[in-house]
Order: C-alpha cells, then sequence, then structure tokens
C-alpha cells in the first residue's frame, strides 16, 4: 500500500521559453501555443503523469546536478542539432552519451532503433546511500526494490502511476550541496504519513503555494499535493 503516488516532473529553468521548446522535442511532449511570461511552461502528453513543468528561476546552475533525466532518441546527432551539447560520448563500454541542455543541465540519451512517442525512460538521482534511498522511495511509492549484487545502483520498478520505465539511486561520493534542478510532485491523502515515513516539511503550503515542499531523507526536494 502507497502513502503517496507520482504525480509529474518539474525542471528548473533561467530561460523559460527556449528550455520548454528544447524539452518538449527531447521528451515527445507538447508546449501550450501561448504562456503568461514569467510563468511555468506545463509540457504535456497523453496522460496527466506524462507532465513536465518547466519552471523559471533566478539562480543559474553551478554543479553537476543530482538528479538527470535519461531519455530515448533517434540519435545523439538529433540532440545536437536541438541545441544539447556532448560532455561524454558513447563508447564500447558505455551505449549513452551524457550530454548537457541549452543551460548546462545533464542528461544522457540512449539511442534507439525505435523511438517511442514519450521519451523518457527513467530518472536517476544521485545518493550517498542508493538502497536506503530506493528502499525508502519504495516504500512511499508502493514499487518493487530492485538491486544487482556488486552494483553501485538500485532502482524502483512498478512505480504506480509512473510514466517511464524506471527510477535509478546511483552511489556518488560528494554530497548535496544546492537546491536541485530536477524535482518531481506526488500526490497524497495527508501530509503527515509523509513525514511520518521520514520526509522533511520545508514549506507548507500557504496563501501563495498550494502544496506542501518536502525533502527526502538525502534533502532531495519534492512536492506534496494533497487529495481533495
Amino acid at each position: 500500500m502507497s502513502i503517496a503516488r507520482f504525480k509529474d516532473l518539474c525542471v528548473d529553468a533561467n530561460s523559460v521559453g527556449p528550455m520548454a521548446e528544447f524539452w518538449g522535442t527531447v521528451l515527445g511532449l507538447a508546449a501550450p501555443a501561448d504562456h503568461p511570461a514569467g510563468e511555468p511552461v506545463p509540457l504535456r502528453g497523453d496522460s496527466p503523469t506524462q507532465t513536465v513543468w518547466i519552471n523559471p528561476v533566478p539562480e543559474p546552475r553551478t554543479v553537476k546536478q543530482r538528479v538527470h533525466l535519461d531519455v530515448h532518441t533517434e540519435s545523439i546527432a538529433a540532440l545536437e542539432k536541438l541545441g544539447a551539447t556532448m560532455q561524454s560520448p558513447i563508447t564500447d563500454e558505455q551505449s549513452w552519451a551524457v550530454m548537457e541542455d541549452p543551460e548546462g543541465g545533464e542528461f544522457c540519451g540512449f539511442p534507439r532503433d525505435s523511438v517511442p512517442a514519450y521519451r523518457l525512460m527513467e530518472i536517476v538521482v544521485d545518493s550517498a546511500d542508493p538502497a536506503r534511498q530506493a528502499r525508502w522511495w519504495a516504500d512511499l511509492l508502493g514499487a518493487e526494490f530492485k538491486s544487482s549484487e556488486g552494483k553501485p545502483y538500485c532502482w524502483l520498478e512498478n512505480v504506480p502511476g509512473l510514466p517511464f520505465e524506471y527510477w535509478v539511486f546511483i552511489s556518488v561520493p560528494e554530497p548535496k550541496t544546492v537546491k536541485n534542478r530536477i524535482h518531481w510532485d506526488v500526490t497524497a491523502d495527508a501530509l503527515q504519513p509523509v513525514l511520518d515515513a521520514g520526509a522533511t516539511l520545508l514549506r507548507a503550503q500557504d496563501d501563495q503555494i498550494g502544496w506542501h515542499v518536502c525533502a527526502d531523507p538525502e534533502g532531495n526536494e519534492f512536492c506534496v499535493f494533497l487529495q481533495s
């Protein structure tokens, strides 16, 4: 039984318009024809959970992102044509390319012979303790915890409502130092069970925001929307 359910993703951006155009095309999502200047832009797919919000923020990217997206693509050249830049190419040992979006945010491109309409394959979260993180989120979302012996990562499968394949937690040595530029939103019947599970409340719902901002045990921000 889950405490919360995946709702959507959010990507911070300094230039919302160009980033919305880039990520909408990369992910196979549609942006609205018009949107108010300075407001978040929703990129939408065939289901509500295939929504990615491009959120305006003033602060620039300064460090390697602790959350990144892995995407299906027809080719790495196609990503570069859209405005991505190469950070690390495909090799015999690595079947994906590490790319940067127009604002320097890391993501990985996986070339495919056949590309699905919705091109987000998985989200990857840097972690000090991937097993602990993956188990925590598996319990919160009612998902299956998976791991491979000797591998520095764990992952979730069969996450209720998740519109992509995997949710991966990978070991890194460096600690989290700044707010993540990619985060996810969840829905829940009540906030207290989320907090009882080990989340930290960073900002409660108020007159300016209609959700609660929380952090998981390693400080990754996520927003909780209460179901009415």
